[in-house]
């Protein structure tokens, strides 16, 4: 059994390596931009590479707002595919992108990874012997992260990955993935690997879980960057043997409660929460409520799904059966101050690779043009147009 206390004093041991940085004023202003001010609801998308291509169509759709693939555990320069051939990634490597970002006019709003899946990094997951070790390197890179004016980092906490059982045309002849809980063709999406050494009992799981997030959040807090955690995809209690700890309203409210902090909260990706088995009714519009009034949504991937667990496929964003106006007002009406993400976008025929996640350009601007028209209808806020040469 893992020894679960907290470091002592858990801001000490980590945050002494790297207190002395020189960049406290830096540091402040990142702070002062993420916790404090209004921010109207906005629309995103996710990218792996920011390519030219990519960031000139994101300006000219009116996507001003980019999350990008990566973070601590990628082997990638930030928004490239270009291996960085060190340890880790550093203030100056996200510091670049940023600035490459906002050379488009754009702005870099979050950081999305799962290093957790990484068997790397198992020893945090589950207690093994290096995990103060690997928790002060992953410090460490949030920190950077932080003082390059990254303001958010979504991540999972499933070791054993996102799983589905297939795929399944829905309109129009296009396909999305399936999940069904019966099926005999149930994997995950990459390779997955967890020692047999290590306690992979669901209450030491939540014990290390706990341990990690009050040993990181006073970390991020310093560094002006807010953490959040992806649900597990789907929300079964367990697949491979590995028990799953975040499917349910409840582990969430558990999550939230161990640290007080807008440093410890969630990567709130709708369609997941959507499969939930207590999101079924109005449970899904209850989440939201829940957590965007207590400001624990850092920012939403805006996806639908046919229904929940044991079985459901994913969606266009207008064919689910989450009414996704009703949604989005009631993100409104909560007080929700961040961005709208497509994400899980169905193939469409004939479609051209897009560098992020599922789904192609075809896919992902028709999302966008739906999550544009629904935000200026809820809020009844309209893009600043371009006045014609004279």
């Amino acid at each position: 059994m893992a020894d679960n206390r907290p470091l002592s004093s858990p801001k000490s041991r980590i945050l002494d390596s790297i207190a002395d940085l020189g960049l406290q004023a830096a540091i402040n202003r990142v702070v002062a931009r993420n916790f404090t001010g209004k921010v109207k609801m906005k629309n995103a998308w996710a990218v792996r590479i920011a390519t030219d291509e990519v960031l000139k169509t994101s300006a000219q759709l009116g996507v001003k707002n980019i999350v990008f693939y990566g973070g601590p555990g990628s082997g990638l320069l930030p928004g490239t595919d270009e291996p960085h051939g060190k340890s880790r990634n550093t203030y100056e490597d996200y510091a670049a992108l940023r600035e490459r970002i906002e050379s488009f006019g754009l702005n870099l709003v979050a950081c999305e990874g799962g290093f957790i899946a990484d068997k790397k990094f198992h020893d945090i997951a589950f207690g093994g012997p290096k995990r103060d070790e690997l928790i002060e390197e992953l410090a460490a890179e949030i920190t950077d992260m932080g003082r390059a004016g990254i303001p958010i980092l979504g991540y999972h906490w499933m070791p054993a990955s996102v799983w589905r059982s297939g795929n399944v045309r829905v309109r129009g002849g296009a396909e999305a993935t399936l999940w069904d809980s019966e099926s005999p063709e149930k994997m995950p999406i990459q390779d997955i690997a967890v020692a047999d050494h290590y306690d992979i009992a669901q209450e030491n799981m939540w014990n290390c879980l706990e341990y990690w997030i009050r040993t990181i959040t006073p970390v991020a807090e310093e560094a002006g960057i807010r953490l959040g955690i992806h649900p597990d995809d789907p929300p079964v209690p367990e697949l491979g043997g590995v028990p799953r700890l975040l499917g349910s309203f409840d582990a969430y409210k558990r999550l939230v409660s161990v640290v007080d902090s807008p440093s410890n909260a969630i990567e709130f990706c709708q369609g997941t929460f959507s499969e939930m088995a207590d999101a079924a009714g109005d449970g899904i519009y209850e989440m939201i409520r829940y957590f965007a009034e207590r400001n624990k949504i850092l920012y939403v991937h805006f996806r639908n799904v046919s229904g929940t667990v044991p079985k459901f496929n994913e969606e266009f964003i207008n064919t689910g059966y989450v009414d996704m106006k009703r949604a989005m007002e009631t993100y409104n009406a909560a007080g929700f101050e961040g961005v709208f993400m497509d994400d899980h976008c169905p193939l469409i025929t004939g479609d051209t690779d897009f560098p992020g996640n599922w789904g192609g350009y075809r896919s992902r601007i028709f999302a966008q043009g739906y999550i544009q028209a629904m935000l200026e209808a809820v809020t009844g806020d309209r893009p600043a147009g371009t006045s014609p040469a004279g």
